[in-house]
């Protein structure tokens, strides 16, 4: 039987770097690991953090296809954050005009959560303990 630990990491190819990158830090407030500079590909690698653990890598390349995003389509639907406070997380989004969808409840577990998106439209899940 295969015995996984942990998710390592989730990586993300974006259309605009320094947008996304500025989404991911300042909006999402991720920290930095480090960020590469890749010449021969003209394209970034940074590496995010969430409390001290690895959790995303974003990229940048020349001209990267568009993915399909809503309709839902097959592959990576979204990624879900955890927060303690569902109101409180939508009214900073809100306030600092990050568009928020309404709040709704998850009908088995009773949690609440809501969706925004990111730069290039990555549906982006925030879901109550």
């Amino acid at each position: 039987m295969l015995e996984l630990n942990k998710v390592h990491h989730i990586a993300i190819i974006c259309s605009d770097y320094e947008k996304s990158k500025d989404f991911y830090t300042r909006i999402l407030g991720l920290t930095i690991i480090q960020e590469i500079y890749r010449k021969e590909r003209d394209s970034y690698k940074l590496d995010l953090a969430l409390n001290g653990e690895y959790i995303i890598e974003l990229f940048s390349f020349p001209s990267p296809p568009q993915r399909p995003s809503r309709p839902e389509s097959c592959g990576l639907r979204h990624l879900a954050f955890e927060v303690d406070d569902i109101e409180k997380t939508s009214a900073f989004l809100v306030e600092i005009n990050v568009p928020a969808e309404a709040i709704r409840v998850d009908e088995y577990t009773k949690k609440r959560f809501f969706f925004i998106a990111d730069p290039d439209e990555l549906p982006i899940e925030f879901y109550e303990r």
